[in-house]
């Protein structure tokens, strides 16, 4: 038996293995190494690496993960032996051994259903697998984790047969018993029951609990378990997984630790969670979903004037943790529901010295108000927002003038070159006019305005356009309707999104365009803050 505190945890994580399986998900063997090494960073007890016998390149990765130092367990994963074959003579129990792990996480059937019309064998045969399979692998020294595949749905429907499997299990030598929810349809009742009446038969073994989320109750269903007695949990680190994914430990993790005074991992880790969950994001090519719990970029954003003001005076009026605690960071969102203290808390960034009562502050809010009322939408558009407070401070200087713009679009198009655009410009008393083609008509005219730009600023050369999102305002009007449009540009170290908004797309391009360069030229002369929006 492994001997716990009464409050510690062990996280099983099976992103590389659980997650793999994922729709869109594809991790090569360098994604797979850069996982493992940020989720060793992170602190977790074990990492479900993949299966061996799968495929070669998870054969390649057991080799290649070898030379890393972790301080995680690795885990290399199977199934129990086939039917009617001893554990020494299948191809998948000698691919485990392969990879030369302390630890081994075993799945076997918990559920006759699945034991006569999935795997085509007997009841008997089954435990005869899971008991050959186990101690064949703990005589060769390894440490079991046994995984009871469908045991609630099995429990439900033979609630003698499924504790058989895990009393099999258990006396050839597995040190864990996982009872997996691998249909993801149970709920935390039945949960809770079914866990502690596994935990008071089973007093002398660690129970964990794997729970997939069809039902939306992955992760409430890992915490009533733990409630229940469970002392190891196991998910994917932001939920992947097949069908609706895995319960996600960095929502579970920080539930328990932080507000149920578990320990799942150390407690300088904890705030390490948000760039764990962005590091794994970005190297499964995914965005993180904003409006994941704790690591989302809106987990701890406000827009209502009545929370963002609330907020502001106590923060744990609208708030369940300080955002610090995870490593994520309140945000106040500008729109036409908030009020002034938001709207002053995003210029007191910049300017301490102003109030939500200054003159200044109350004419900006009005400013705002009344452009969200023609279209506009600040939450997402900082750079707009700031060249409109710096223009109202009376801080803003034009860095050029547009005299004039036109584009002409032609079809068929050559070389993906659809686009003509003309711009004329003046920086100073100097003109400068340019044509160039692109694929389209914005792009067009982001090429031809930042080639004029670029014989008086030359660091705009550095800036490339790297988004394009445009919203209808009123489908009624179709055609003739006013549409929004956001650019999100970059410089290779800041990143910033401005706005635009007409009835004509070409001019609310530009308008954000023409925004989009005016906020890179004045943080390049430090008029604005480089990195703030």
């Amino acid at each position: 038996m492994t001997e716990y505190k009464n409050n510690v945890i062990e996280i099983f994580d099976s992103t590389l293995r659980d997650g793999a399986q994922s729709e869109g998900i594809n991790f090569s063997l360098e994604d797979k190494l850069e996982v493992v090494k940020t989720l060793d960073a992170f602190g977790v007890k074990y990492i479900e690496a993949g299966n061996p016998g799968s495929n070669p390149k998870d054969l390649e990765f057991f080799k290649r993960v070898k030379g890393l130092n972790l301080k995680a367990t690795l885990v290399a994963f199977g199934s129990t032996r086939r039917k009617n074959i001893k554990a020494e003579d299948d191809k998948n129990i000698a691919s485990l051994l392969s990879a030369d792990t302390s630890t081994v996480a075993i799945f076997g059937k918990s559920w006759k259903l699945h034991v006569t019309e999935i795997i085509n064998t007997t009841p008997e045969e089954n435990l005869n697998m899971i008991q050959d399979t186990i101690s064949y692998l703990k005589s060769k020294g390894k440490k079991i984790i046994y995984d009871a595949e469908h045991f609630f749905d099995g429990y439900k429907d033979d609630p003698d047969y499924a504790l058989k499997t895990l009393e099999v299990a258990y006396e050839s030598g597995a040190e864990i018993l996982a009872l997996c929810d691998t249909n993801g349809g149970c709920f935390p009742h039945e949960i809770y029951d079914i866990t502690k009446t596994v935990i008071e038969k089973f007093k002398d073994v660690t129970i964990g609990i794997h729970c997939h989320n069809d039902n939306a109750c992955a992760e409430a269903n890992s915490i009533i378990a733990v409630k229940a007695g469970a002392k190891h949990v196991q998910g994917t680190f932001l939920g992947y997984g097949e069908r609706c994914g895995n319960a996600n430990l960095s929502a579970i993790i920080p539930s328990l630790q932080l507000k149920l005074g578990y320990s799942c991992v150390a407690e300088d880790k904890i705030a390490m969670l948000t760039h764990t969950a962005k590091k794994i994001a970005e190297i499964s090519n995914t965005p993180l979903a904003q409006f994941l719990p704790y690591v989302g970029s809106s987990a701890f954003t406000h827009k209502a004037g009545m929370h963002a003001d609330g907020v502001l005076k106590v923060s744990h009026s609208f708030e369940h943790i300080n955002p610090e605690a995870v490593g994520n960071e309140r945000k106040f969102v500008l729109s036409e529901i908030a009020g002034r203290n938001v709207l002053a808390s995003k210029i007191r960034r910049y300017f301490p010295e102003l109030t939500k009562d200054s003159p200044k502050v109350i004419d900006i809010l009005n400013q705002i108000k009344q452009m969200e009322h023609d279209g506009y939408q600040f939450e997402s558009a900082e750079a707009t927002f700031l060249l409109i407070v710096y223009k109202a401070l009376g801080l803003y200087t034009p860095q050029f003038e547009l005299i004039s713009y036109s584009t002409n679009t032609q079809v068929p198009s050559e070389d993906m070159l659809s686009a003509t655009a003309i711009v004329k410009i003046k920086v100073l008393d100097k003109y400068e006019l340019t044509c160039a083609q692109g694929d389209g008509p914005v792009n067009a005219l982001d090429i031809a305005l930042r080639k004029a730009l670029e014989v008086f600023y030359p660091s705009l050369a550095k800036m490339s356009l790297i988004d394009y999102k445009v919203r209808v305002l009123d489908s009624k009007a179709a055609t003739a309707a006013k549409v929004r449009v956001l650019i999100t540009s970059t410089d290779g170290n800041d990143v910033w999104t401005t706005v635009g908004v007409s009835t004509n797309i070409i001019e609310a391009s530009f308008k954000a365009l023409v925004d989009s360069i005016e906020y890179k030229l004045m943080t390049d002369k430090k008029i604005i803050p480089n990195g703030k929006s």
